[in-house]
């Protein structure tokens, strides 16, 4: 039976966390290595801003023992979910199941009081509103697209223009990428090349497919030369990240019913995701329903065979033995571990060990490859002072392998980090691993 908290049988029992397993806090024993992997701990040194201490916060806050100030909310609040404490915990605590239900009962609390910080007109308009819907997204971007091919873009940074703009959208615009033609949308199904090896669902999301769309080309390309039939279902929708980890739990519950609906994971050998946040997001299906409905076993079970399909590309390519691939790309790559992947789903060694079957390519360690980069899915948007500060440490440690492609597996990830060589003056190519593999298969040269 899961531990109650000591406030269960008080009228506290509707205080913020009450409704989270308590045993989960009881899993700390608060040795602190994970305090060394931490990013806001290790650019803070405060222990309030590393895993131990949020925990110790979020505990006290359901014991009734402390109150939610604006201080405490501070703490919890720098946190990037990036997850790293979950790799590096010797007890298995599993950070992101206390944290990501405790900020959503925070919201919850929040709006009965009229003061959700989640209802502010960034949240409505641009997180919610636009984000989650791919051709919300790619209408939306038509202007950023003639500005860049025009120059207009870096006229308006020249004069300054864009200083003009509220924080949250100039941070949006520097972070906007070179937009490249993603080509048409991708049919509903593509065949295998070759002897059929598998037949797979390719998940596109929102964001991705509207400004990496070249990538799920590149995606499918490579999947169909390894024998792959992919289907791509129209109805698909976000995965809903954006909203779970910014407490919004019930759209987020919605969206997840809807792509288990969509996806008939019967039918296929695996679920495909090329964006790192949003596998670690489709994996969580089944321990979102629980949070939200605990006693809704029929729900429970058809989002666990959803996620029982879902695999990232690199570690579905690993289990499926990859066909070599023939084109030589004589670049020096370092890859660059997204924190969703590496940390929430412990995909670590597949990506490099596809590379390293790339003819010519050599891949060379960095420093730190694990610690965040500081995108973390909205944080660079809401948290832009911490989010420039790692992403100064990341791409310090970058630079120095003297990278010809600088190689990662989840859009965030790509946009923080192309931004920040923009702004250093550098020019590397940034890339997804499917986009190396792809060109390798096609024996085309890379555009570096």
């Amino acid at each position: 039976m899961p531990t109650a908290s000591p406030a269960a049988e008080s009228p506290a029992s509707a205080r913020i966390g009450s409704d989270i397993d308590y045993d989960r806090f009881l899993d700390c024993i608060h040795c602190g290595l994970c305090t060394a992997s931490c990013p806001t701990y290790l650019e803070t040194g405060d222990e309030n801003n590393g895993p131990r201490g949020r925990i110790y916060l979020m505990r006290a806050i359901v014991d009734g023992r402390l109150d939610l100030t604006p201080q405490v909310e501070r703490h919890l609040d720098l946190c990037l979910d990036c997850r790293a404490c979950e790799t590096a915990c010797p007890s298995g605590v599993q950070y992101g199941r206390l944290i990501e239900p405790f900020r959503a009962s925070q919201r919850h609390a929040d709006a009965a009081q009229g003061r959700a910080k989640n209802a502010d007109w960034f949240h409505r308009l641009i997180l919610y509103g636009l984000f989650p819907y791919a051709l919300r997204m790619r209408l939306a971007l038509l202007p950023a697209k003639l500005m860049q091919w025009l120059r207009i873009d870096r006229l308006m940074e020249r004069l300054g223009l864009i200083n003009l703009l509220p924080l949250r959208l100039r941070r949006m615009q520097r972070l906007l990428p070179k937009l490249k033609p993603g080509g048409p949308m991708l049919p509903e199904f593509l065949p295998a090349i070759g002897p059929k090896r598998a037949r797979v669902a390719l998940f596109t999301g929102c964001v991705a497919d509207a400004v990496f769309r070249h990538t799920h080309w590149a995606t499918a390309r490579v999947l169909q030369q390894n024998g792959c039939e992919v289907v791509i279902p129209r109805a698909q929708v976000c995965c809903g990240a954006i909203h779970y980890h910014s407490g919004a739990d019930t759209p987020a519950l919605r969206m997840a019913q809807t792509n288990a609906a969509t996806f008939d994971a019967a039918s296929v050998d695996a679920v495909i995701v090329n964006v790192a946040g949003c596998g670690s997001m489709l994996k969580d299906y089944a321990h979102v329903a629980h949070e939200l409905d605990p006693g809704n076993d029929e729900l429970a079970s058809r989002l666990g065979q959803f996620v029982s399909k879902v695999r990232d590309v690199s570690e579905f390519l690993a289990e499926l033995g990859l066909v070599t691939p023939p084109g030589e790309i004589k670049l020096r790559a370092v890859y660059q571990d997204a924190c969703h992947l590496v940390h929430a789903q412990r995909v670590r060694e597949q990506p490099r060990d596809l590379l390293s079957k790339i003819p010519g390519l050599q891949v060379i360690p960095m420093m730190e490859p694990e610690i965040c980069c500081g995108a973390a899915g909205s944080s660079n948007l809401t948290e832009p002072e911490m989010s420039d500060r790692l992403i100064e440490r990341k791409l310090k440690n970058l630079l120095e392998t003297n990278p010809h492609v600088i190689v990662t597996g989840n859009v965030g990830c790509s946009m923080q980090i192309q931004a920040a060589l923009r702004a250093a003056g550098r020019d590397v190519w940034v890339a997804h691993p499917m986009e190396l593999l792809d060109l390798s298969y096609r024996r085309e040269k890379p555009p570096v």
